[in-house]
């Protein structure tokens, strides 16, 4: 007898004004677009926003009267609450849907950017850039949007769609970036903070139409049904997603390293401050190239491999460009070629938790991989203030930072990838069927 590998989640519980639910092929293409656009248009203002914060450290220090570390502490813990609170999100969004989620994640963004431009003490700032952002990331950035997208496209252009949402989702820093550089120029950090909370405004009708998502029903297979705690167990008990979470420490402490501490890198060596806001929307714009291309890859080839050679190439860049004096045409060939490998990781990671273990808990399932994301971005933001307050230069961070992207790298392409056992027995019943 063929049952749900999956039952839907209630309509009523989803505040649907009727019971029924749609299939993937029920769709029309309209549909589908504007529920991946919506997708794509929180990842972008989330991802865009918060990878801009590094160009508000010296006119925030200056002006609250606080430490390089105190600021790097501040983003740390947004990064640290973001992989600490992203597992019991991705739960509340496989039971509950996403659009309750995605609508809280950009309400309590906005309020994270209100508080920060009235900052006058550094436990505000924390609030602000480091518990609500870090909290309103959980609800509206990488995990959930690639939720969203798995959902909405077939297995055939799924890992193609998450890195198309992937790369227009990295093109908000292509222009948060240089909105956020002119306002600090041109009104001040505090009016840059209110240009920010519009942008976050915007992600609120975004978030309702990508919570249409939750009106689609799952694939069903044979097989047993499976609670939370039974998918973590089967996820802990298989060697391949254990590799995959721990080498993805690496993604996060080098991308928020540099997010954070390139502009005060170039302030330091002498070079003109608006360098860093354009090397960071160089950044958005190859990501956006580099996203879509590993999207496709990824579809057809090795995705353990394609992985950890993005983590072996970031370190070879990053050890290139800081051994050497920086210029602006090194900084922006060293944003372009990072800016290709950034958000690609997202649709292989996301992929490769699909293929092993299906959609049922795939929030759940990338939230507790991401949460080492988080610890390494945490090292990478609030290490790389320390050892530049203690040492006066970030020699050390950098070199931490290709020495582990090395080992992680390596370490990644040795990951298993046979799906999980329920999983290959449903896809075989599915397929006999």
């Amino acid at each position: 007898m063929v049952q749900p590998f999956c039952e839907p989640i209630a309509a009523s519980r989803l505040g649907l004004r009727d019971n029924r639910l749609m299939q993937q092929h029920e769709l029309s293409r309209a549909q589908t677009l504007a529920i991946l656009a919506s997708a794509a248009i929180l990842l972008s203002m989330a991802m865009g926003m918060r990878q801009s914060f590094g160009l508000f450290q010296l006119s925030i220090v200056r002006d609250v009267g606080i430490s390089a570390a105190d600021f790097s502490l501040a983003i740390a813990l947004q990064n640290i609450i973001w992989g600490a609170t992203q597992p019991f999100v991705g739960v509340m969004a496989d039971r509950h849907g996403t659009r309750p989620v995605l609508v809280a994640g950009a309400s309590i963004y906005a309020l994270g950017m209100l508080v920060t431009s009235f900052a006058s003490a550094p436990w505000m700032v924390t609030l602000g850039m480091g518990i609500c952002v870090g909290l309103a990331l959980s609800c509206t950035a990488t995990n959930i949007a690639m939720n969203v997208t798995a959902r909405t496209a077939s297995a055939a252009k799924r890992s193609l769609a998450m890195g198309a949402v992937s790369a227009l989702g990295s093109l908000g820093l292509a222009f948060a970036s240089p909105l956020a550089q002119h306002l600090i120029r041109v009104e001040g950090w505090r009016i840059a903070c209110l240009g920010f909370l519009a942008l976050a405004a915007v992600m609120l009708p975004a978030a309702f139409i990508a919570g249409r998502a939750d009106r689609i029903e799952r694939p069903t297979a044979t097989g047993v049904q499976q609670s939370v705690s039974d998918a973590i167990r089967e996820a802990f008990g298989h060697r391949g997603y254990v590799v995959l979470a721990i080498a993805f420490f690496v993604c996060g402490l080098q991308l928020v390293f540099i997010t954070t501490h390139l502009p005060t890198y170039l302030d330091l060596c002498g070079m003109d401050p608006a360098l860093g806001s354009t090397a960071l929307a160089l950044v958005g714009v190859f990501n956006a190239l580099g996203s879509l291309l590993f999207g496709w890859l990824g579809g057809r080839y090795s995705k353990r491999f394609l992985l950890g050679g993005i983590y072996l190439l970031r370190s070879l860049f990053v050890a290139l460009y800081f051994m050497l004096p920086p210029t602006p045409a090194s900084t922006l060939l060293f944003a372009a070629a990072m800016g290709t490998l950034w958000l690609g990781v997202v649709p292989l990671v996301s992929g490769l938790v699909v293929h092993l273990f299906g959609l049922r808990y795939m929030a759940t399932l990338s939230g507790i991989a991401f949460m080492s994301h988080q610890v390494g971005s945490f090292l990478g933001a609030w290490g790389g203030g320390l050892i530049f307050s203690r040492m006066g230069n970030y020699d050390l961070a950098w070199q931490s930072a290709v020495a582990i992207g090395v080992c992680a790298g390596l370490f990644q392409m040795t990951m298993y990838v046979q799906p999980s056992a329920r999983m290959q027995a449903e896809r075989a019943a599915l397929n006999a069927a």
